[in-house]
């Protein structure tokens, strides 16, 4: 019986490490020869490949189909019915003076036409509040579409500016790396000439380690945000891409700006106060189901018989019939079951609620906007502060390596230097990355996103 005995697992995870550390060149290499994807890019390829987008896109085209043909609702109906019948019957007649007639094989033919127009002249104009209506639907559905267009490209946005935010935390930490690598060096110098101690050299590999498997944990999250991203985008990137390094901050935007208009520029407030005009035309529809109909009625028909045999003494051998009229019709409501009462309470109620609708879209844009912009200047605020407290991280990791260089500094001072750089590097990316969703924030709750 042959038993295998488990690798040292000290020893494997050094030779995982090394093998980590050969192959993260080689991943750098891929990623810079990957083709890069500008932001305007994926927002103009998401406009036009995003899920979310193209469903609202086929909803909006039913609506604007409908209204393409609403001018039907003024013309008239024009129907033809036509009917052609052969008829082989047999007969048995016997009067009162028991005279018997006998007939079979009575073969007949009938030809038949009809062609009728009718024409509302006058519904108490409820065609042309139904012909608005049709309208106003085709107006909404476009709204709606560029409602999503910019929820979209807000949720695009957001995407890609966090795989730049994780690629620059991965850099963040492999310059960490950079000053664990010397830690490890300088310890095992001190250690070889016995100026220092072996627990310095194990914790600054412990540090380093747990940077390289930070590293791995980094890569994973950027490919993760990349797939996501690319799904936003209708799997429309190849499977290798790049974004690019930098995120741009507009720092001049302000409330008063966002403000201004935005009962006119927020899709969310513009498309409630669509839904208004649809259910005020909806209680003119039904209002003008009181009134009386008027129509114009027109028919012309066709009517021929051909009998082959006599089936009684008055019996026709051949007859036809053609001709026209036409003349007005007109019906009055009178009493419907209090239908017309009913319908007409429910569109006002609903055009009520349509109204507490706009106003609650306005108060919700109204907050968003102050709440983003409280976050976009105390982002502004932050970065400022994060942007010189980077500085001053840094220079205090030199002075703090070159001390422990000279034996000026402990170990753990050196730590905690670097610590304190790792601190102030997250605080000053996240930074960044938050001013920017709050920008992008204000300018999705203004409507002029995709501006």
């Amino acid at each position: 019986m042959k038993l295998e005995l488990p690798l040292n697992p000290t020893r494997s995870w050094l030779m995982k490490l090394r093998l980590y550390g050969f192959l993260f060149p080689i991943f750098f290499v891929i990623i810079s020869s990957a083709q890069e994807v500008s932001l305007e890019e994926a927002v103009q390829m998401g406009l036009q490949k995003n899920f979310d987008v193209r469903v609202l896109q086929r909803t909006g085209a039913l609506a604007a189909n409908d209204n393409r043909f609403a001018f039907g609702a003024f013309l008239p109906t024009l129907n033809a019915n036509g009917a052609y019948t052969k008829s082989n019957n047999d007969s048995r007649n016997v009067t009162f003076a028991d005279v018997e007639t006998l007939r079979t094989g009575a073969k007949s033919t009938n030809t038949q036409g009809q062609l009728q127009l009718l024409w509302t002249l006058f519904d108490g104009t409820k065609m042309f509040a139904t012909r608005k209506r049709i309208q106003e639907l085709a107006v909404l559905g476009q709204v709606n579409v560029r409602n999503q267009m910019i929820n979209s490209a807000a949720t695009i946005i957001s995407t890609y500016y966090n795989v730049i935010r994780q690629k620059q935390q991965l850099k963040a930490v492999y310059e960490l790396m950079a000053v664990s690598e010397e830690r490890v060096k300088l310890a095992e110098k001190k250690l070889q000439v016995g100026t220092g101690g072996k627990p310095e050299l194990l914790q600054a590999k412990v540090d380093l380690n747990a940077q390289r498997t930070a590293v791995l944990a980094q890569l994973t999250l950027i490919q993760q945000l990349k797939d996501q991203m690319n799904g936003l985008l209708g799997m429309g990137l190849p499977d290798v891409y790049d974004v690019a390094d930098t995120i741009p901050i507009d720092l001049s935007l302000t409330m008063e700006e966002i403000l201004t208009g935005i009962e006119a520029t927020n899709q969310a407030i513009v498309a409630a106060k669509e839904n208004i005009k649809i259910a005020s035309l909806v209680v003119r529809e039904n209002r003008a189901t009181r009134s009386p109909i008027i129509s114009f009625t027109s028919a012309y028909n066709y009517n021929r018989t051909e009998n082959e045999l006599a089936t009684s003494p008055i019996a026709q051998k051949y007859t036809r019939n053609q001709g026209y009229n036409y003349g007005l019709t007109i019906a009055v409501p009178i009493v419907n079951n209090l239908n017309v009462n009913r319908l007409i309470a429910a569109a006002k109620i609903t055009l009520d609620r349509s109204k507490i609708i706009y106003d609650q879209q306005v108060m919700l844009a109204v907050v968003g906007v102050r709440n983003a912009y409280v976050n976009y200047d105390n982002a502004k605020k932050i970065l400022v502060i994060e942007e010189e407290n980077i500085l001053l991280a840094k220079e205090n990791v030199y002075i703090a390596l070159e001390g422990f260089k000279r034996g000026n500094t402990l170990a753990i001072d050196l730590r905690a230097a670097q610590q304190s750089l790792a601190d102030a590097y997250n605080l000053l990316i996240a930074a960044r990355y938050n001013a920017k969703i709050s920008e992008t924030e204000l300018l999705r709750l203004k409507g002029s996103l995709l501006n």
